[in-house]
């Protein structure tokens, strides 16, 4: 196999998203040898290497064809694919599955004096950000005239040094607007970690294994709250609780002997949503006995 018949992969070096993308790949089967200065990690399990980077950088390095894939939060292919539709240049790279981690929100925030009427308070101010490209997509939508101060770090201090009146930027509990005396007003973007791809249609190995890997996410996203439930019920309470299951597969259904007249039936089914207490009680007040509920680490149809 050739160097540009192994998969790449860009996964940012150090920061929020980091860790959970390791071990989410980790979960779809795949192990790296990692290389002495950490950026270059060889594919073990499969034809698949990983580079770790920069996440602003991840966009740039699909579009440029470095790589095929990337893992990076929204808010940065987002401003990148914004910014490129602005200055009437094509994207590069697609966003191929959200990933139902990191999740925040880029949003307006304003010192907590400030009287908040709507967005027609925007008018005329400084707004300090990081993400230019998105602000000035918003305003423009809004039909609203201010100005982006554009900041690489610290934006949350720039309306006490005076260099801006109001933020744009990324919240995830808030502690840090608190903290800095600022009041959220306004959401422009919920975000999530996604899987990026090239836009570009591979015809050799590498569109195989871009499948397969997508396959797996699949499985591993779609199995992260799902359980496998045992019961047993009578058939005559067998259509109220397979009701009651939430967002099921299809169920296996078999007979069980039993010492009484009554027909009692074994379910077994996976279940994609939590299981709650209260779920199981419903069920056992439905006619459900013998209940269990056990974890699911791997499936596949």
């Amino acid at each position: 196999m050739s160097q540009r018949d192994r998969l790449r992969i860009a996964v940012q070096k150090s920061g929020r998203l980091s860790e959970s993308s390791l071990e989410l790949l980790g979960k779809c089967g795949l192990s790296f040898r990692f290389s002495r200065d950490k950026l270059f990690c060889f594919g073990e399990s499969l034809p698949i290497d990983l580079l770790l980077v920069r996440d602003d950088d991840i966009p740039g390095m699909i579009a440029q064809g470095v790589c095929e894939l990337g893992l990076v939060g929204q808010n940065v292919s987002r401003e990148q694919a914004v910014d490129a539709r602005l200055a009437g240049k094509p994207t590069g790279f697609v966003e191929l599955r959200e990933l139902d981690f990191g999740r925040c929100r880029l949003s307006i925030a304003v010192p907590q004096e400030f009287q908040w009427t709507g967005i027609t308070d925007l008018a005329g101010k400084r707004i300090a950000t990081s993400y230019p490209a998105l602000l000035e997509e918003y305003l423009s939508e809004q039909n609203v005239q201010a100005t982006p101060v554009m900041l690489s770090g610290s934006v949350e201090i720039a309306p006490r040094l005076g260099t801006a009146d109001l933020i744009c930027d990324l919240v995830s509990s808030g502690a840090t607007l608190t903290a800095n005396a600022l009041k959220e007003v306004t959401v422009i973007l919920q975000s999530q970690a996604v899987l990026l791809g090239s836009a570009q249609t591979f015809v050799d190995e590498r569109a195989g294994l871009i499948d397969l890997l997508l396959r797996r996410l699949d499985g591993v996203i779609r199995l992260r709250e799902s359980k496998l439930l045992l019961l047993a019920v009578e058939r005559t309470n067998l259509a109220a609780v397979l009701a009651a299951l939430p967002d099921a597969d299809v169920p296996q259904i078999s007979a069980i002997q039993s010492a009484n007249s009554k027909e009692l039936l074994s379910v077994q089914v996976v279940c994609h949503k939590t299981l709650t207490w209260p779920h199981l009680e419903a069920l056992r007040a439905l006619g459900a006995s013998n209940i269990m509920v056990l974890p699911v680490e791997k499936m596949l149809s």
